[in-house]
């Protein structure tokens, strides 16, 4: 399974409605940032264990800083860059930015809802 791009706010209510089904994750990703970079190659490197377990969401910051805006402003999440956000039941129930971000730990928390 391939990453669903996030492009658009009408998307972050299918997200949400989508949580109550399963977890679903947004990964907040700026190209021009080293530490982003690394941190996608480590999720993609479990992406096949993960997406069993999840819908993927990836969100270019810089083509779509307003969808990261809505995100931070709906589920009060501080904006950051590289960022995981985990939804479940229309709630966050795990969010990391930087190196924090840990595939492992989101497979944890994924497989105990």
């Amino acid at each position: 399974m391939s990453w669903k791009p996030l492009k658009s706010l009408t998307q972050l209510s299918e997200i949400h409605a989508s949580s109550y089904t399963k977890p679903q994750l947004i990964f907040k990703h700026s190209i021009r940032c080293g530490v982003s970079l690394h941190v996608l190659d480590t999720i993609e490197s479990q992406k096949v264990v993960l997406s069993a377990k999840m819908d993927m969401y990836y969100l270019d910051l810089l083509e779509f800083r307003a969808v990261s805006n809505q995100i931070a402003s709906e589920w009060g999440v501080h904006h950051q860059s590289p960022q995981a956000i985990l939804l479940y039941n229309g709630k966050v129930i795990y969010h990391a930015s930087h190196y924090s971000i840990k595939a492992d730990e989101i497979l944890k928390i994924s497989s105990a809802v």
